[in-house]
């Protein structure tokens, strides 16, 4: 995914309310913008970091600028949740992600009963198969790690996922690790346990798990390689495997 026009580059004062950010651009200017994630943003809200924003052209918005990326030391995060299904659609799409290739159709944001709705439904001949993806920003010691906060709304999805799965489709979750200093991922049992023993329970049900890390730049944010991931995991994160 390319950015169509340059960010702007700021420094992050604070993070609140979930979705504001104040920030300092370069000529002292302050100002708040939108910040598009709805999770803790654990290890990528630090002030004081360098921040890019994009501005929407919408003249009604009450903030113009969204929050798309923060550093941490020398490491690029991408912080801008609503882009994480595009970026993993682009992918699977160019033939990028070796467990999904040659696929017929993608719908985006798919009912999958009454109460339940997964991102992406791929076709591939009569296989259908179901995709729920998770943006991953926080790292902890070289591991990559999910969820950065409790989620129910997280374990609900998994569980859709291995319903279908005994339906007789296929169901993968799929996380995007939008930073490069991390090289393994496990579930952040320390965070959120349910949701950690969730995901060791439908993979054993067939749900596939897939972790994919992304190149994030100034000028675009794109699908770079797959991660191991380790499921079995101790609950104390400062351990080693």
């Amino acid at each position: 995914m390319q950015f169509e026009t340059k960010l702007q580059p700021a420094t992050l004062i604070k993070r609140y309310k979930r979705f504001l950010a104040d920030v300092r651009t370069e000529d002292g200017k302050e100002f708040t913008v939108h910040c598009p994630n709805s999770g803790s943003m654990r290890g990528c809200s630090t002030p004081g970091s360098k921040v890019m924003l994009s501005t929407s052209p919408n003249l009604k918005r009450k903030y113009p600028q969204t929050l798309e990326m923060i550093a941490e030391g020398d490491t690029w995060i991408g912080v801008n949740t609503m882009l994480t299904n595009g970026i993993v659609a682009e992918a699977i799409m160019a033939g990028q992600i070796e467990e999904l290739q040659k696929i017929d159709t993608l719908t985006r944001e798919v009912c999958t009963s009454k109460s339940s709705r997964l991102d992406l439904l791929l076709e591939r001949g009569a296989e259908k198969i179901y995709v729920e993806i998770k943006n991953c920003s926080l790292v902890e010691d070289d591991w990559a790690t999910f969820p950065d906060a409790v989620t129910v709304r997280g374990t609900k999805h998994l569980n859709e996922l291995a319903r279908l799965v005994a339906e007789g489709h296929k169901g993968i979750i799929f996380f995007c690790v939008q930073r490069k200093d991390a090289s393994r991922f496990r579930p952040a049992a320390h965070i959120d346990p349910v949701y950690a023993k969730t995901l060791l329970d439908v993979s054993k049900k067939g749900v596939q798990i897939l972790v994919y890390q992304a190149e994030v730049h100034p000028e675009f944010i794109r699908i770079q390689k797959s991660i191991p991931c380790l499921l079995d995991t101790p609950t104390e994160h400062n351990e080693s495997s």
